[in-house]
């Protein structure tokens, strides 16, 4: 067990929370636990995997990360069928569907080995969903993650995946909304951000200010930012738009800081359209930046007043609690995960078009205090809800339910 690690996570949350997940794993001792994926970075499913897989190490299980690979076609694939399953209605030929069948078995050829000695196989989202099938006759548990908005599918594709998923003993949903009718049991488990990770540690005040002149910002007017992939269901145009709008009534600037992602090959695409959108406009700042920028985003999130997450579809929205946990009042679209984080008036507000964004951010910049009340409110409550103790805490009860289904009964000390 890594009692140094361990320790770290307890100055920030307490010792009752790092007692109960040691009584917890201790049920589990030894357990070989396997989590798949379809990239190793770019997106939250990467980030949380980055810090779940070593927090889970430090409490004594055994476990491996493992990601499928697959040419730009297979992606193309899979990223269609990711659109469709948050509700464009996109249709598959057969050879897409070749295709992507074709690729999961030659990934399960490489993959065989570890898939069948693990006792809990956590398989994510739809790119290496199709793996179970080659596994028939398999005696270990295979639960499917899902990251994204299944709330309004695209039926004739979720027909497709649901073939696909029934197979598995449970599946795990970020919160109820996004469920849909299965034969084996649902875990609700929000995702969660990790406080050590340098995308949310404390940053030195020199630091945060460097950004200012990294990316030629004026530190006189007041920076609104959003931090999302380039990817329409963020809707960046949306975002430029809204900045454009507040911007006729006071001083600002707009920075919009994406990426991309290994499973994602629409990104380049957008970046260009936002680019587009924006003009040349001296206060909008498009940045692409690299997978490995997340010291740049943390700085972009503290020296922020202002951070958007404004979505048109989001399974969670790990951005906004990222900027939650800076004490960032967030202007959120209504919709998906991003609706149990922001508490309309509270820890920031729900909006519905850039209309509504723009009328928002003019509200924050205004009133100085109240922004400041939103920001403290908003870090308690990714502190009391949202971290990487409570999203294992989670993930070790589903584990522990599926051994207690045997007859052995789990007892957990009640601390504090």
């Amino acid at each position: 067990m890594n009692n140094d690690l361990l320790a770290r996570y307890e100055a920030i949350v307490g010792p009752d929370v790092i007692d109960q997940l040691k009584q917890m794993a201790h049920h589990l001792k030894k357990a070989r636990v396997l989590h798949v994926n379809s990239t190793r970075y770019g997106g939250g499913v990467a980030e949380i995997l980055r810090s779940m897989v070593p927090l889970m190490e430090a409490l004594g299980l055994c476990v491996r990360w493992e990601v499928i690979s697959g040419p730009e076609e297979f992606f193309k694939v899979t990223k269609s069928m990711h659109n469709a399953l948050q509700g464009f209605p996109i249709e598959f030929t057969d050879e897409d569907i070749r295709l992507y069948e074709d690729n999961n078995r030659r990934e399960f050829e490489k993959l065989k080995k570890v898939l069948s000695e693990a006792d809990f196989v956590f398989i994510h989202d739809p790119q290496p969903a199709f793996l179970i099938k080659f596994m028939p006759e398999r005696k270990n548990h295979w639960i499917w993650r899902c990251h994204i908005d299944l709330s309004r599918p695209y039926r004739p594709v979720w027909r497709y995946l649901r073939n696909i998923v029934s197979d598995y003993d449970a599946s795990i949903f970020s919160m109820p909304d996004f469920t849909q009718p299965l034969p084996h049991p649902q875990y609700i488990i929000p995702p969660s951000i990790d406080p050590l990770t340098e995308k949310n540690i404390e940053l030195p005040e020199e630091e945060v200010r460097a950004v200012y002149d990294r990316f030629g910002l004026d530190p006189k007017k007041p920076l609104v930012l959003q931090v999302s992939r380039f990817d329409r269901f963020k809707d960046p145009i949306g975002v430029v738009r809204a900045a454009l709008m507040a911007m006729k009534f006071m001083p600002l600037q707009l920075v919009y800081a994406g990426g991309g992602a290994a499973d994602d090959p629409e990104g380049e695409v957008i970046y260009r359209e936002v680019l587009a959108a924006a003009k040349g406009h001296p206060d909008i700042h498009i940045l692409y930046l690299p997978p490995e920028a997340h010291r740049t985003v943390n700085a972009l999130q503290r020296a922020a007043d202002v951070v958007l997450q404004k979505s048109t579809r989001e399974g969670f929205g790990l951005t906004v609690t990222e900027a939650m946990w800076k004490k960032k009042p967030v202007i959120g679209g209504d919709t998906g995960g991003i609706r149990i984080q922001v508490v309309n008036h509270h820890t920031g507000f729900l909006v519905h078009t850039p209309e509504g964004a723009a009328l928002r951010i003019r509200y924050l910049l205004f009133y100085h205090d109240k922004r400041l009340e939103m920001g403290l409110k908003a870090h308690r409550f990714v502190k009391e809800n949202f971290l990487i103790t409570r999203h294992l805490r989670d993930y070790l009860s589903l584990m522990l339910a599926f051994i207690s289904g045997n007859g052995e009964r789990i007892e957990v000390e009640a601390t504090g």
